[in-house]
């Protein structure tokens, strides 16, 4: 008797567990939520960088969004040949990838940009900030501290011999994590194509922000006379190049007094000794 009263609800837990079990399993079924299975296709393609670039918290959810509907040329690590691959998996004609962005920074102060107060603190571009915005005279000077470079997973961003970030275009993959780890925002996305850029982001007047940094842009406009295309404008005493009518002439890098306009002229080709030879 003993016996049965202690089976008695041993047996009815195990019956209760299977019915459980089973109602459980059956709506697992019957309300499970199908994903579509281009999802995981296109999330196996991405370069797993999970950088944030393309404006998703990573490469799973950007996968997810893109079966949702958004664009597929934003992962900017992977670049075309990722595109290429999303847009066959999508069934979708594959975009023109000739709009390469990387990273610019608008400032070349370094040596050139005075110092007005000496920094005794914790490291760092942010903590500098804090103390009267850092001890560049130049309020909108690199501070050279690396926080750009500390940012960038992809070895593209150093700190050059004069104290300022510069960035490699060959590394950069355009993925704007430097962008958002410069405090004074003088990290800007242009177009690889370009070989023109304003190397300032000061906007105070000519003869003040010249006082602080020699090689600053001091709004003479002599770029914008210049500039046959309508490319290149002062705007809020800063030079501005519009990128979309810029033909890399190079005419408002040679008319700027500053040298605040960088031209990168196109790598010459090396001709093998054999073919000079022949001509």
């Amino acid at each position: 008797m003993d016996l049965m009263n202690m089976l008695w609800p041993v047996g009815s837990l195990a019956v209760l567990g299977i019915v459980f079990g089973a109602s459980l399993a059956f709506a697992s079924q019957k309300f499970a939520v199908k994903v579509d299975e281009r999802v995981e296709k296109v999330d196996a393609v991405l370069p797993q960088a999970n950088c944030g670039g393309c404006g998703y918290p990573g490469c799973a959810s950007y996968a997810q969004a893109v079966v949702g509907g958004a664009a597929i040329d934003l992962c900017s690590v992977g670049g075309a040949p990722v595109t290429a691959e999303i847009a066959r998996i999508m069934g979708v004609d594959t975009i023109d990838s000739d709009k390469r962005m990387v990273a610019k920074v608008k400032c070349m102060g370094g040596v050139h940009c005075l110092d007005e107060a000496v920094y005794e603190g914790i490291s760092g571009c942010l903590a500098k900030t804090f103390v009267a915005g850092g001890p560049k005279a130049c309020k909108e000077g690199c501070l050279g501290d690396g926080d750009c470079v500390a940012a960038c997973q992809f070895d593209a961003l150093h700190i050059n011999e004069f104290g300022v970030a510069q960035v490699d275009p060959i590394n950069c993959v355009g993925c704007k994590m430097c962008v958002g780890a410069c405090p004074k925002g003088i990290i800007e996305m242009v177009p690889d194509s370009c070989r023109v850029h304003v190397l300032c982001s000061n906007k105070e007047i000519g003869p003040q922000v010249k006082k602080n940094c020699s090689v600053a842009c001091i709004a003479c406009r002599l770029c914008e006379k210049a500039c046959k295309f309508d490319a290149i404008h002062v705007i809020d005493n800063l030079a501005r190049i519009d990128y979309d009518k810029c033909v890399n002439c190079m005419l408002c890098a040679k008319a700027c007094p500053t040298g605040a306009i960088e031209a990168i002229k196109p790598a010459k080709k090396v001709v093998p000794v054999e073919l000079q030879l022949q001509k």
